[in-house]
């Protein structure tokens, strides 16, 4: 029997009138009996009593929020000032918002993630406005929810092991392929995107990692560059390129209803907008999910147990539960961690060597020293790499990729007078001059891409002195389970792309150039050379696209 169901909207609207009417008839059931009681005579029509009763309504509303600010203030609290637009319903501040997300430049926290932890939780609302995409997965639970969090965490914390996270057999299959589709590109002097190309290795490696089935999306022709003539209008490339898209627009929906607030369902009164990209999510993953429920079914009837070097995250979380929705938002939770944040950040760090070739040269050199031009790294390997990891760390400190940013929390068991919003970006926290060090060439750099502050004695001076103030992987409890996965797949994929190539430019198509009035802002707006954008994660609008010279190759990059 399907479920009733009405839009967003609808429902919020029901929700809103039931909250007037109720309270309000309440009131003018009082106030009859009462005048009845001192023997005044109370007209029959209801009416007249409504209108008198919406006033009365609003000034116990009015008393309210000055008995909070009585509140505060003995407390030696203030509450969040409010915003003052010109319009009702401050509808132009919210207006303002979206065209500077659309235009502009992107743009407290140990003690919520670790110190006082269990006083700050997403909230019901949060969780009510991301449902239709993260459903009852680990990004969209709380410990305060009978402990939803910390079960979700104590699923998929065991398949992350060091064991796991150091199996890269399964990643060196997907990036040799990745380079073999980028040497071809490039021998046809034809730039790659490689936000695009990268996408596709991390769902294919990422889908027979989690639930041991490839999906194959690097079998898909890749787009060619504007105005070279060839067409990509392939059926298995439509194919990939729907689940990816819908995928991305669902992420944008929910940043969206994040944007508005509360009122987010009254710009969903026809529909739920998340609900077409998400079906097309479903039946690109679903007979994925239901394969790997069958292999388990099969398995277990005929007693074969896979080791824990096979067992892939679909086939540890059945044996925990049999319940199709749990593992299907779990899973899908951590795809989007698992493809999404690793895309954006290998995009991320792609851009920026091809932006500081120095630092090209010197990764380079440490990967070559080490491996040569055909060594395959391993666990230990990496864990040795020093200038790796600092590359990593400034890449994230620039263009953060954490599935959570920008994080919203709200303030529980609090003397406060009621909950409050307190949203973070650890994308600004990032580029604070007042954390990190002024902004000078000669002195600290916060706004310029340098990996020796992870090396040097800033390392001591700022970061170790306060490690909260670096958050690409959240902290305390709320830690990413997938943080040395994540190190390990990216340093991988690096070292073997600078095995093969030598250096990298960039080859900007129209769709990915920033405009040009970027040039006369401040900070890092006026260098950029792609336009950074953000749903939930972090995407180059555009692409990112790239040409790649190998070092078996004669050709100068142009």
């Amino acid at each position: 029997m399907s479920r009733f169901w009405v839009s967003p909207g609808v429902a919020y609207l029901t929700r809103g009138f039931l909250s007037v009417f109720f309270p309000t008839a309440s009131s003018v059931i009082i106030i009859q009996r009462l005048a009845s009681l001192q023997g005044f005579r109370v007209p029959h029509g209801f009416c007249p009593w409504w209108f008198w009763a919406q006033p009365l309504w609003g000034l116990l509303l009015i008393f309210s929020l000055m008995s909070q600010r009585r509140k505060a203030t003995r407390l030696g609290a203030r509450l969040v000032p409010r915003v003052q637009g010109k319009w009702p319903g401050n509808l132009d501040k919210v207006v303002d918002i979206f065209m500077r997300l659309e235009n502009e430049y992107l743009g407290i926290i140990s003690t919520m993630l670790v110190t006082d932890h269990q006083n700050y939780v997403k909230g019901v609302k949060f969780g009510k406005t991301v449902d239709s995409v993260l459903g009852t997965g680990v990004f969209n639970s709380d410990g305060n929810l009978q402990h939803a969090y910390r079960l979700h965490r104590t699923m998929t914390r065991p398949f992350f092991n060091h064991d796991r996270i150091s199996h890269f057999e399964i990643f060196d299959r997907h990036v040799n392929r990745t380079i073999a589709l980028a040497k071809e590109r490039f021998k046809m002097d034809l730039a790659i995107d490689f936000q695009d190309l990268i996408s596709r290795f991390t769902l294919d490696s990422a889908s027979e990692f989690l639930f041991g089935h490839c999906t194959d999306s690097l079998s898909a022709e890749l787009p060619f560059p504007r105005n070279t003539g060839e067409s990509t209008d392939t059926i298995q490339r439509d194919i990939i390129a729907a689940f990816s898209d819908a995928f991305s627009q669902a992420q944008h929906a929910i940043s969206r209803r994040l944007i508005l607030g509360s009122t987010w369902p009254m710009t969903e009164i026809l529909a739920d907008s998340t609900a077409q990209d998400m079906k097309v999510v479903s039946e690109f993953l679903d007979p994925i999910f239901e394969a790997a429920l069958r292999r388990h079914s099969t398995a277990a009837k005929s007693d074969e147990n896979n080791t824990a070097g096979n067992e892939t995250l679909v086939d540890h979380l059945v044996k925990l539960t049999s319940d199709f929705k749990v593992i299907k938002d779990e899973t899908l939770n951590i795809l989007l961690a698992g493809r999404d944040s690793i895309t954006s950040a290998l995009t991320s760090a792609i851009y920026l060597l091809a932006m500081h070739p120095e630092v090209l040269s010197r990764l380079r050199e440490e990967i070559i020293s080490k491996f040569g031009l055909s060594g395959v790294p391993t666990h230990g390997d990496i864990k040795e790499m020093k200038y790796m990891q600092a590359f990593l760390n400034g890449a994230y400190s620039h263009f953060l990729s954490d599935v959570e940013a920008p994080l919203t929390y709200f303030r529980n068991n609090t003397p406060l007078p009621s909950p409050v919003r307190s949203p973070i970006s650890v994308f600004l926290m990032h580029r604070r001059t007042d954390l990190w060090g002024p902004d000078d060439k000669e002195l600290e750099l916060p706004l310029e891409f340098d990996p020796d502050r992870w090396l040097d004695e800033r390392l001591q001076k700022y970061l170790l002195a306060d490690p909260s103030i670096f958050l690409p992987f959240n902290a305390g409890p709320r830690n990413c389970l997938g943080q040395k996965l994540a190190y390990n797949q990216m340093s991988f994929v690096l070292i073997r792309l600078l095995q093969i190539f030598s250096a990298i430019a960039l080859s900007p198509e129209p769709s990915m150039c920033p405009p040009a009035w970027w040039a006369e802002k401040d900070g890092r707006a006026a260098i950029e050379r792609f336009k950074p954008k953000n749903h939930v994660l972090l995407y180059a609008e555009g692409g990112m696209w790239v040409k790649m010279l190998a070092v078996d190759d004669v050709e100068v990059i142009q």
